[in-house]
C-alpha cells in the first residue's frame, strides 16, 4: 500500500475553490490502474482539508500523478492556501 497525503488550510473566503479543486484532482485519477480510493476530508473542527489517495505501489502513483496534477495546474493556490501545502508520501512499516 502506498498513501499520498496532502494537508490544506484554506485561506478565508477560499473554502468551496480549493474543496472544488482536490474533487477535480482526484476525478482525473478515479480510474487509473492501482489507484485503490481517493477522498476529500475535512477537519470539523478547524477546517483543514487533506486530500488522501490509496494506491497499490508507488510505481502505480507515479504512472498517474500528472495527470491529476494537470487537472489543477492553472489554480491559484498560492491564494487559495493560508500556509504552504504539507504533502506525504506514505508507506507502511
Amino acid at each position: 500500500m502506498y498513501c499520498h497525503l496532502s494537508i490544506h488550510h484554506p485561506a478565508p473566503g477560499a473554502r468551496d475553490a480549493l474543496v472544488a479543486s482536490m474533487h477535480r484532482y482526484g476525478a482525473a485519477i478515479e480510474d487509473a490502474p492501482g489507484l485503490v480510493s481517493v477522498h476529500t476530508l475535512e477537519d470539523a473542527a478547524d477546517g483543514v482539508l487533506v486530500g488522501l489517495a490509496l494506491w497499490e505501489s508507488e510505481d502505480a502513483f507515479l504512472a498517474s500523478v500528472q495527470r491529476a496534477r494537470q487537472a489543477v495546474a492553472e489554480d491559484p493556490f498560492d491564494e487559495w492556501e493560508a500556509e504552504p501545502v504539507q504533502g506525504f508520501r506514505l508507506v507502511e512499516v
